[in-house]
């Protein structure tokens, strides 16, 4: 899943083609940040950041069920630190981790989708065009990629933080999730952290390797971050969302944003009865830290 839409595809290109619109239209919408004498720069902090006025409407009306500020405070962000953002997409996070971390002299890497498809390479072009436009705001975002064949997120041992947003079933179904362990953890610092926010599957039975539902059990991304040398430090109910019964006939791309109709690959059902998934919102999520021992 590519923020929140199911990696196949037609989806994909479909996605990616929205995204880059809508990095076109955060270009436009975007002010400068600017310090002026007796005035905090809006950046200065995390909660500044998250409310800071070149957040779009549409991104902001997500706050309330992917909570910015108690998740990035969770994971350990703070001024000055160096995060790696893994797969930022249209760059939903990063309009508030660049310029807070511009503004607190810390450094933001991006391991965007890897340009192996006209989609992506869209997709990334936009999100690149739109960070040079203004770096004002955004500072200077160091750009890498990650995929099956993808080389070091960022230098080794150079990160505080490194963040898997809701994109670990996507890893499973092309193969190549347990490499996203190994390379967040040659990333890290020692006792640097993972930051993990993924669709939880309930508890029990045997692990959809390809979790083709884009759930995934707590207990299976704890076992692969083990297997990788990481520490399971801790587990958050921020962004649990108890309406989410896991049963949807589309996945979790039934749920919002998505509010996907048919199945995939499929035309959508202009008859489809939204009304019960929309009640629902958006889905229920693990948001799990890590560490790389020391």
């Amino acid at each position: 899943m590519l923020n929140g839409i199911r990696h196949d595809p037609v989806r994909r290109g479909l996605l990616l083609g929205g995204a880059a619109a809508s990095l076109s239209a955060c270009h436009r919408a975007a002010p400068t940040v600017a310090s002026s004498a007796g005035r905090l720069n809006p950046a200065a902090t995390l909660a500044g950041a998250v409310d800071g006025p070149w957040r779009t409407p549409r991104d902001r009306a997500r706050d309330r069920w992917r909570h910015p500020l108690e998740s990035l405070s969770f994971w350990g962000v703070r001024p000055g630190a160096t995060v790696i953002e893994v797969w930022p997409g249209a760059g939903w996070y990063t309009e508030i981790l660049a310029p807070f971390l511009a503004t607190t002299g810390g450094v933001l890497y991006a391991a965007q989708f890897p340009p192996d498809t006209p989609a992506a390479r869209a997709v990334v072009e936009a999100y690149s065009r739109k960070l040079a436009a203004n770096p004002g705001l955004y500072g200077r975002v160091h750009l890498t990629s990650f995929g099956a064949a993808s080389g070091p997120l960022a230098p080794a041992a150079s990160a505080d933080v490194v963040l898997f947003k809701g994109n670990l079933h996507d890893w499973m179904r092309g193969g190549f999730a347990d490499k996203a362990f190994h390379d967040a953890l040659q990333a890290l610092k020692p006792g640097g952290v993972l930051g993990v926010e993924q669709h939880r599957a309930p508890p029990g039975g045997a692990q959809d390797v390809l979790a083709t539902s884009g759930y995934v059990q707590e207990a299976y991304v704890k076992q692969m971050a083990k297997d990788a040398g990481f520490v399971f430090d801790k587990a958050s109910e921020i962004n649990a969302n108890p309406l989410d019964d896991h049963n949807h006939p589309f996945g979790v791309w039934t749920l919002p944003p998505t509010r996907a109709s048919a199945a995939s690959g499929k035309p959508p059902n202009p008859f489809f009865n939204h009304g019960r998934y929309d009640a629902i919102g958006e889905s229920d999520r693990m948001t799990l830290r890590f560490l790389k021992p020391r």
